[in-house]
């Protein structure tokens, strides 16, 4: 890889979408760094069926390249290619990228008194309950609708002496969050180790590293407690219904995010054949929250 600063060369290629395996494995074999797909056009794709990878009609593939690679004999190997248009190319400087968006990352508050607090930004309301963020390779800031949902589920409501359970953790924002609004015990789960290492991180940051576990892995089984929150794919939350169920304790909630509308009905028909009735208690731009609870 090239020096630090150095920075990349970028080559844009647009196919259809059944010559994107080829052209990926060229790109790969003709030393791509990274490869990245996206949309040409401007054409939504929703979560797909468990096993299936959709891709756009038409595909924008960007392949990284080191600068000192041979540019003439690299778009010689990809005019091989059935290409929908000609190949584009351009130089980017190199620079720490997991980290270049929170350039853009400003405090933001959740119901009443929550705040998400960006590493190094100072807080608007210093009195208020304050989670101090940084992500780092892991998905969780706040900004999606459906940790928004969650978040102000939790501002609202009491969790003093509570024992929280976060399934799918991510960042561990929404644990993190439940043991600062009083919680007595947080267990995150995640299957990445990278959200697993930044749950831990993100709970040292805010002091509350005592009453945080983390661990790694796919499936909630084996844990419990009085509130479950699990903001993922509602594909994952229906397969995972019977354990999900069986991890909140007597008497407590269950809370889920990652739900677009219209999946709340196959949602709610999966968990109430696992014995805990849901339904739709807040919607933001187009994704539900859903609760039940075991009274």
């Amino acid at each position: 890889m090239s020096d630090a600063g150095a920075g990349f060369l970028e080559v844009h290629l647009r196919l259809e979408r059944r010559h994107v395996e080829l052209a990926e494995t060229l790109m790969l074999g003709q030393g791509a760094l990274a490869v990245t797909l996206t949309d040409h056009g401007d054409t939504p794709l929703w979560e797909p069926p468990v096993g299936e990878t959709p891709l756009w009609e038409v595909v924008r593939l960007t392949g990284l390249f080191d600068p000192g690679v041979d540019r003439e004999k690299l778009l010689a190997a990809l005019a091989l290619l059935p290409l929908v248009a000609e190949p584009e190319t351009g130089d980017v400087a190199d620079q720490a990228w997991e980290r270049a968006w929170m350039d853009r990352f400003e405090p933001m508050r959740f119901g009443r008194r929550l705040w998400i607090i960006p590493t190094g930004a100072e807080p608007p309301d210093p009195d208020g309950t304050l989670l101090h963020l940084d992500p780092g390779l892991a998905f969780g800031t706040g900004t999606h609708a459906t940790t928004h949902l969650c978040l102000e589920w939790l501002d609202a409501n009491d969790l003093a002496d509570r024992e929280v359970l976060d399934f799918g953790c991510g960042s561990g924002v929404l644990g993190i969050a439940a043991a600062l609004r009083g919680a007595r015990r947080v267990t995150c789960i995640d299957y990445d180790p990278q959200a697993v290492l930044a749950t831990q991180q993100n709970a040292e940051r805010n002091g509350v590293t005592e009453r945080i576990t983390t661990l790694e892995g796919d499936t909630p089984a084996g844990q419990a407690g009085d509130v479950v929150i699990a903001n993922i794919l509602a594909g994952i939350l229906q397969r995972l219904a019977d354990a999900l169920v069986a991890s909140v304790r007597p008497g407590g909630r269950l809370v889920m995010a990652g739900i677009l509308e219209e999946q709340a009905g196959p949602v709610s028909a999966a968990f109430a054949a696992a014995g805990l009735p849901v339904q739709v208690t807040a919607v933001r731009d187009g994704w539900v929250r859903m609760q039940g609870g075991k009274d």
